[in-house]
């Protein structure tokens, strides 16, 4: 009977044994997210270009500008390599130019600095809302987040802020909220590159002015932007 009882608790051990082996070998389970989207904060760095310029006028130095904001992706296919996005941001852009802004009251006239030596400094910034509607196409997977990108869409913006300033001989001249600026511009633009960095251009579809002249020529320029984009999840 002992042999009986003894060969009964070591199988009994051998059993416990066995079943915590089993279980430690066991591997976790891995939950892939095949709905996974690529909603993006972004930033970007540009150098502004000015085109259709009235006669006379230039840019002599570099203009920059700066934008940042977030996109919502919205996947229409299977694969989730093909996708809509919107969003909301702000840009800031600089152009330096000889653009003479001068202002009487309620009046504003235009003119031209002759050479950029009759001035030190002349520029004019606006800052917009931007809301970004795009279409995107990547080789993104949900396992991987380098992948090749080539995102195009429009962008419609609102001017909530500009001024202009020009030092010269006579001084410091000072002009915010001109109302010849167009407060809603609208552009085409283009995104593309690998990861995070990413080569970006915009062209806008309208003038920057909506009534303004100098020398008798209407100013219709639009703005031509290109640098780059960096978009973080």
């Amino acid at each position: 009977m002992r042999q009986l009882l003894n060969s009964i608790y070591l199988l009994s051990f051998f059993n416990l044994c066995a079943q915590e082996e089993i279980k430690e070998a066991q591997s976790p389970m891995i939950v892939i997210d095949s709905l996974y989207r690529e909603d993006q904060f972004y930033f970007g760095f540009t150098f502004n270009n000015l085109n259709n310029k009235p006669s006379g006028l230039s840019q002599n130095k570099f203009s920059t500008g700066f934008s940042v904001g977030f996109l919502r992706d919205m996947p229409v296919n299977k694969k989730r390599t093909l996708a809509l996005a919107s969003g909301v941001g702000f840009t800031y852009n600089n152009f330096i130019q000889n653009l003479d802004i001068e202002q009487t009251g309620e009046t504003i006239t235009y003119a031209l600095f002759a050479s950029s030596e009759d001035y030190s400094k002349n520029r004019f910034s606006q800052l917009f809302v931007d809301v970004p509607i795009e279409f995107r196409w990547r080789t993104s997977t949900y396992e991987s987040y380098k992948f090749w990108r080539i995102y195009s869409g429009v962008k419609f913006s609102y001017l909530i802020y500009d001024r202009y300033v020009s030092t010269d001989a006579k001084g410091t001249t000072v002009i915010t909220n001109n109302k010849d600026f167009d407060k809603l511009q609208y552009g085409i633009y283009l995104a593309t590159g690998y990861n995070t960095f990413n080569i970006y251009a915009y062209y806008g579809l309208n003038a920057l002015f909506k009534s303004a002249k100098v020398n008798g020529e209407q100013i219709d320029m639009k703005a031509f932007n290109v640098g780059v984009i960096f978009y973080i999840l």
